[in-house]
């Protein structure tokens, strides 16, 4: 890939800020997938290469390496500091990643109850347009989708 291709695809990653997390994770697969980055994502670390190691040993684990080095930093490069301190460090993308799943696990079901709450309590006041109304109450059944708890 070019450089600028390559500032392309991160550029267009949104920064994880803590109320995005699926979006987030969304965009970073399809980043790693699109660069053919993700196979330390779909694959297991490899043992440890020996002296006995064979050649398809030894490509299958700079494989892995190489998309599990340029993984973390996408990954890390993508989190607002302040985040990224509360998530504990990993050499492995796969495991940093599921780090911050468990991170983010709380938050996401706090940010549903919110939204759920806000939903519920929701009334049409009358100083804005019915449409308008309409427009915001939908947008949170969206953002309920998004975090896996659907609203008709």
């Amino acid at each position: 890939y070019s450089p600028a291709a390559i500032t392309g695809y991160l550029s267009s990653i949104e920064s994880l800020s803590g109320t995005n997390f699926r979006k987030w994770k969304e965009q970073i697969s399809i980043i790693l997938g699109v660069m053919d980055l993700d196979y330390t994502l779909r694959v297991d670390a490899p043992v440890t290469l020996t002296a006995e190691s064979s050649t398809e040993q030894k490509a299958a684990y700079e494989k892995w390496e190489r998309s599990n080095r340029i993984s973390l930093m996408i990954m890390k490069g993508s989190i607002m500091t302040a985040i990224r301190g509360a998530i504990p460090d990993s050499d492995n993308a796969k495991l940093y990643l599921a780090h911050i799943e468990e991170q983010f696990q709380g938050s996401s079901k706090a940010h549903a109850t919110t939204l759920i709450t806000k939903m519920v309590t929701l009334k049409y006041n009358g100083s804005n347009g019915v449409r308008e109304h309409i427009l915001r109450m939908n947008d949170m059944a969206s953002q309920l989708k998004g975090l896996d708890m659907e609203i008709s």
